[in-house]
């Protein structure tokens, strides 16, 4: 099981720069509401933490459509962001459903990641009950909507890096 424990992504020490000028913009979903809300006020709450000064909420009906809006915002937007991040929460019912969603949302945020000149993250969570959603919104397996913020913010400096 993925736990934060065994991670360093936390530990914002490096792989940070300076991102006060940057643009990140949140697809979230109108499904599973009131966990995607939560994932959403933790990712704000930490983009805030480091001064990130533009950040866009963009809602979408469900999980599926999440790589359509992304798409969609980086061809009609004049200022394009410097991240998105995928917000939303899938949770397993009596029926297969939840693997397709699972599997077309995660396959177009990976499709995104490869065709986009900027980072989507993907902070979407998939998982067999509400309280394991609960889990991951600031219980025991902390708190993937700030982890998601983390990780945007280490992909853009990545990307400046990069480009120095």
């Amino acid at each position: 099981m993925a736990d934060v424990s065994n991670s360093k992504l936390l530990r914002t020490g490096t792989g940070i720069l300076k991102v006060q000028d940057a643009c990140i913009v949140l697809v979230k979903t109108e499904w599973n509401a009131a966990i995607v809300d939560e994932l959403e006020k933790g990712c704000i709450s930490e983009l805030q933490k480091y001064d990130v000064r533009k950040i866009i909420t963009v809602t979408v009906p469900g999980a599926v459509e999440i790589p359509f809006g992304i798409k969609s915002y980086w061809e009609h937007k004049k200022k394009k962001p410097d991240a998105f991040i995928a917000l939303g929460c899938v949770v397993r019912g009596d029926t297969p459903h939840f693997d397709y969603v699972c599997k077309a949302v995660t396959d177009g945020v990976l499709l995104l990641n490869l065709s986009l000149p900027v980072p989507s993250i993907f902070g979407i969570l998939t998982v067999d009950n509400t309280e394991q959603a609960a889990e991951r919104t600031g219980g025991k397996h902390g708190h993937k909507g700030e982890e998601a913020a983390i990780t945007a913010l280490k992909m853009i400096s990545l990307v400046k890096s990069i480009k120095k």
